[in-house]
């Protein structure tokens, strides 16, 4: 297929390409390789995806609507995945505009393009954090999220949203992915994973939040990526006919007037911050300084996915314990950066 994939430069982006480029299909990468963080790395990144001849990249931004419509001009993608965003909670608290731009405006100028172009199915990153206060664990799709915790989350909710009233207008199949907890090599500098690495073999501190006590369903990248393969290429999603209409609460991951879906992928075995930072401790093979903080504003404490819907519609199951993954990574970084 031909496919346009934003976020190539990205973490969980230039893992996806990889896997779709490696399997023979043609990839348009667009990416406006911002300077967020450390464009050295996202640089990297893109050397890796521009190995493969059927790779195309396009440096551009998604609010620029003139230069996303030559794109999809040109090139007339089949399907299309977006995976570009503003990303990070405490950013947010200093730049909202920037998730404005990126997470809101680009992605209605995205949508306006799929539907313009008659592309087989969207398929768009959401995040786990949508499900925010809720204590309900694990997060079911069927569960409702109206209580988001950071202004990342709540864009990444309006995206499901406005998705959802695309699928419905314009029959546009569309199906959004809630990512737990990303982590592994090539992963993004200011996550905890990077930060942490990073302190402790320069013997440095870590500040850690809520004195440790968290669970997070950390998610291996090449597990996600497997998982956002096999529902880009997949079958589409249709209008569900055995929708309840009279249902008091319906599910809002599968709505029956439109052909929208919701699926968690998350590695569904959770597990203690405390216990992430041993097996830091123990690939590096030296003992971490931590500062023990209290909770900061946006953060969840625990986090828990039920993979049962993508499981039986796609039968995906992750694969890479957590242990593999910290190890994983620490001998990613330890090469790139010579240390």
């Amino acid at each position: 297929m031909k496919l346009l994939v934003t976020g190539t430069a990205g973490f969980i982006g230039h893992f996806v390409a990889l896997q779709l480029l490696k399997d023979g299909h043609e990839v348009v990468g667009v990416d406006n390789v911002n300077d967020y963080y450390d464009v050295n790395i996202k640089e990297a990144r893109l050397k890796n995806l521009h190995k493969f001849e059927n790779f195309i990249e396009a440096r551009v931004d998604l609010i620029d609507r003139n230069a996303l419509e030559k794109i999809f001009n040109e090139h007339k993608p089949q399907r299309v995945l977006n995976l570009a965003a503003q990303a990070g909670v405490r950013y947010s608290f200093e730049n909202p505009y920037a998730y404005v731009d990126s997470n809101l405006i680009g992605f209605v100028n995205l949508e306006e393009q799929c539907r313009h172009h008659n592309v087989e199915h969207f398929v768009f990153a959401s995040s786990a954090s949508v499900y925010g206060a809720n204590n309900k664990l694990p997060w079911d799709e069927a569960d409702g999220c109206n209580h988001q915790l950071s202004l990342y989350a709540a864009t990444k909710k309006a995206n499901e949203v406005i998705g959802h009233s695309y699928a419905h207008l314009f029959n546009l199949p569309t199906t959004g992915l809630r990512f737990f907890n990303a982590y592994g090599p090539w992963g993004r500098p200011d996550m905890a994973l990077f930060i942490f690495v990073k302190n402790i073999i320069e013997g440095k501190p870590i500040n850690v939040f809520n004195n440790g006590k968290m669970v997070r369903d950390f998610t291996y990248v090449e597990d996600i990526a497997r998982g956002v393969c096999k529902v880009l290429l997949g079958p589409v999603p249709t209008i569900d006919k055995n929708w309840d209409r009279g249902a008091t609460v319906p599910d809002p991951s599968r709505s029956g007037v439109a052909p929208f879906r919701i699926y968690n992928i998350g590695n569904s075995n959770p597990v203690e911050l405390m216990r992430y930072i041993e097996l830091m401790e123990k690939e590096i093979g030296k003992k971490a300084i931590i500062n023990f903080m209290p909770i900061q504003p946006g953060e969840i404490v625990k986090s828990e996915a039920d993979n049962s819907d993508l499981y039986e519609t796609f039968d995906f199951k992750p694969q890479v314990k957590v242990e593999e993954g910290v190890h994983n990574f620490v001998k990613w970084y330890r090469e790139f950066y010579g240390v």
